[in-house]
């Protein structure tokens, strides 16, 4: 990966973390596609927490849409998909970037973490997991460019949560 600081406009291409960005595609995709198992629908276990399994979906997922949201509408200038700052950021410590560091990969996590316990499955919390380190991984990538950028930004991740706010 690239260990020149933000703001060089001669970055080659792929150096700024578009093979991430790609492979966080493949991942919804595959999310999205893989079949559940092991497929619980006959176990009575499955029927009988059908409430709970609700809860934690609607739980996690409007969270997930509050905190997605929020990131959003706070970086809309500065958002890119690639964990490479754009050279006109700023670097944001107030609203939902005062709980956590990463909002918009918190918000998948979140609502990948929901679908899984709604439906019970083996394969998609095995994918959340792989997911998880994914996200973990990038955003370190994307915290060493920011530091560059803002020096700061090593005082502040002392005090915020990655992805999950207070833990």
């Amino acid at each position: 990966m690239n260990t020149e600081p933000p703001g060089k406009n001669n970055v080659p291409w792929g150096k700024k973390g578009e093979y991430l960005v790609a492979l966080q595609f493949v991942l919804l995709v595959t999310f999205i596609v893989l079949p559940v198992y092991p497929s619980s629908s006959s176990v009575e276990l499955f029927k009988l927490v059908t409430f709970i399994r609700f809860s934690v979906l609607a739980v996690c997922w409007v969270i997930a849409i509050l905190i997605g949201t929020t990131g959003l509408y706070q970086i809309k200038h500065s958002l890119t998909p690639l964990p490479y700052p754009v050279e006109r950021n700023q670097l944001e410590t107030k609203g939902i970037f005062a709980l956590v560091r990463h909002p918009l990969y918190s918000s998948q996590l979140f609502a990948a973490f929901g679908w899984t316990v709604f439906q019970m499955s083996l394969s998609h919390f095995l994918l959340t997991a792989a997911g998880f380190l994914f996200f973990s991984y990038k955003a370190s990538l994307e915290e060493k460019w920011l530091t560059e950028l803002h020096p700061e930004y090593t005082d502040y991740a002392h005090h915020v949560n990655k992805f999950i706010p207070w833990i």
